[in-house]
Formats: C-alpha cells, sequence, structure tokens
C-alpha cells in the first residue's frame, strides 16, 4: 500500500488502481470517460464505499472538464447523463450516491459549472483522506498493547484512499507504538481479506495472520481475538449497518464471546435517510463468482447459486461507530443525530 495512489485525476483522465489484480500485479488503468469508470466500478477494480464515491465524483469531473467548452445547458445535460450512469453501477454503498448528489449539486448552482464541478470532485477525494486519519486517531484510543484485532474484508487506503477505515484505525495504533496483531478473514468469494487487507498488514510490517471465513468462531475462542472492526458501506439511522457478507455471522460470534464489536466509517457513510437496516437494498453479483475459483469451476453446472455481496448487521451487536466526529454508542439514533449537527 505505501507508495501506491488508488485513483487520481490526471488531466482529463481518472487514473486507477485495477485492484483486481493485487496482491500480484500493480497495474494501472487510464479511464477517459464515464463508461470505463463505471465498469471499474461495477467490476471491483475500485472498490469500498469511500473509495467508490471519489472515483464517481471523478468521473463527473472529467465529464465536466471534456464538455467545458460547450453552453451551460449543454454541459448540464452531459453532466446528468453520467450521473444517472455512475449511480447505476452498484447500489448498496451510499456513498456512491452521496458523492454524486454533492456534485451534480454544486454543478446546478454554479456560474462557472465545469470548474466548480472539478473542484467539488477534488475536494470529496481531499475530504476522504482528511476523515480516514480522523477515524484513525479516535479508533486507535479504542486499541491497547497486546490487542489482536480480527477484521472482515477490505477497509483499508485501498477501499477509501486515504490511510483507511478499519484498518485505518490499526495503522494509527501501531504507529502509536501499540504492539497490536491482525486476524484477517479472507472474505470469501472474491479474497479481499486475502487479497488486499493483509496486502495492505504486510507492506505496513504489521504483523497480521489470514484465516478463511469459517474459522472466525475457532479464533475468537482460541486465538486470543480481543477486539473487532470492519468498515460499513451504508448504516442506517439507528445504527444498522451493511458490510462485506459474513460481517453478521462476525458480530454474532463476537457478542458470544464477549468481543467489543466496532464498525470504522465515515458520517458519509450514514444514511440518515433510511430508518433501520431494513431499508439497505443489498446488492446481488454474477453467479460466476462462487462457481468459479481462480477460473476453475468448482461446482456444477445445474446448480442454483445465490450471491449477496453485502449483509446487515443489527445494531444490538455493535459496541460502537467510530466515525470523523468520534465514537459514536448506543442508542445509535441519538448519537448519530448529535454528530451530525456537531
Amino acid at each position: 500500500m505505501i507508495g501506491l495512489k488508488v485513483i487520481e485525476l490526471k488531466d482529463s483522465s481518472v487514473i486507477i488502481l485495477d485492484q483486481t489484480l493485487l496482491p500480484t500485479e500493480v497495474k494501472y488503468i487510464e479511464c477517459e470517460d464515464v463508461e470505463c469508470i463505471a465498469e471499474a466500478i461495477e467490476n471491483l477494480r475500485i472498490r469500498g464505499a469511500p473509495a467508490i464515491g471519489v472515483a464517481a465524483a471523478l468521473g463527473m469531473a472529467i465529464t465536466a472538464i471534456k464538455n467545458a467548452d460547450k453552453p451551460s445547458e449543454i454541459l448540464l445535460i452531459e453532466l446528468k447523463k453520467s450521473y444517472d450512469r455512475l449511480k447505476k453501477t452498484r447500489p448498496t454503498a451510499v456513498n456512491l450516491f452521496w458523492a454524486l448528489d454533492r456534485v451534480i449539486k454544486r454543478a446546478e448552482s454554479s456560474k462557472n459549472i465545469a470548474a466548480e464541478t472539478v473542484k467539488e470532485a477534488l475536494r470529496i477525494h481531499d475530504e476522504t483522506k482528511i476523515s480516514d486519519k480522523r477515524i484513525g486517531e479516535y479508533g486507535a484510543d479504542l486499541l491497547e498493547d497486546g490487542d489482536v484485532v480480527l477484521t472482515h474484508c477490505n477497509a483499508g487506503g485501498l477501499a477509501t484512499t486515504g490511510i483507511g477505515t478499519a484498518l485505518g484505525v490499526i495503522k494509527t495504533a501501531w504507529k502509536q507504538g501499540k504492539k497490536i496483531k491482525v486476524i484477517a478473514d479472507e472474505t470469501r468469494p472474491l479474497l479481499q481479506g486475502a487479497r488486499l487487507t493483509t496486502f495492505e498488514m504486510v507492506a505496513e510490517e504489521i504483523p497480521v495472520d489470514l484465516i478463511c471465513d469459517n474459522m472466525a468462531a475457532f479464533a475468537m475462542k482460541n486465538l486470543g481475538v480481543t477486539k473487532v472492526i470492519v468498515g460499513a458501506d451504508r448504516i442506517a439511522r439507528n445504527g444498522d449497518t451493511a458490510n462485506k457478507i459474513g460481517t453478521y455471522g462476525i458480530a454474532i460470534l463476537a457478542k458470544e464471546h464477549g468481543i467489543p464489536f466496532y464498525v470504522a466509517a465515515p458520517l458519509s457513510t450514514i444514511d440518515v435517510g433510511i430508518a433501520t437496516g431494513e431499508e439497505i437494498p443489498i446488492e446481488y453479483r454474477n453467479p460466476r463468482e462462487i462457481k468459479f475459483f481462480n477460473n476453475k469451476r468448482v461446482a456444477p453446472d445445474g446448480v442454483g447459486i445465490l450471491n449477496p455481496a453485502f449483509d446487515v448487521t443489527p445494531n444490538e451487536y455493535i459496541t460502537g461507530i467510530i466515525t470523523d466526529k468520534g465514537v459514536l454508542k448506543p442508542p445509535f439514533e441519538e448519537s448519530i443525530e448529535k454528530a451530525f449537527k456537531s
């Protein structure tokens, strides 16, 4: 992770690190139009709620740059087309919609539409890095020497463009001199934990062990897990949290073993427009992701395959939500409302 840029705007193109190739190959793709960025989001070349928000915002930026010499009404039409295309890429992560709404509102209220659209997109990118830093600092106060932290999926810099949310907490605590260890679930079916979380931890020289997803209970009982920290793709007003499939089960296991379970996410991941997790749309992905492993068939033709990308952890299993405004505690409806007002 050290030295790698996840995404950047360069002239009139967006340069994206192709995360589907990690950890074996570091390769960048150059997107010169919104369709390329939409494809990158849909196929997880860039993934993680904050990072796809940044990608969508920068997609709007290159649309503005390429149409800057057109009349305002035409430029706004082109921006709305890009907005509509990017909005269809992935349904669960709310940062995508939050970023797109911010950019289009800025464009619609500006006299210099192109310049303000680009500025707003870059502002979102910068704010993401700042919020990561704050989350890391607030969360690091929860970690102590000797902690063994279990995490699921990848909520590091690869998922945010900064230092990460859940992994940002771990990185910050490590830099403070706290001797901690990480246990990373592999995170089937696409192995974001195995491929990406361990990649970031090894790069930071933070001790990390990789386990299969179905070893989490064993790890909690026998391997000294003291904390669980995960990221989030959307959080409801009552604290119910959507994250990578398997998170709900881990939360139940953590509660059974008396282990604190924390969610780390910026306020932009909290969707105050929905009351509970029942309202969070869950993305179902291509069955091929389960039917094949490393391009080799592992299930027969004719078998039914269910491939939800996320599940929802009810708020009663969550000890705290680590945000860029501090650590929110139950009752979450009250602490979330207070955080948005502060």
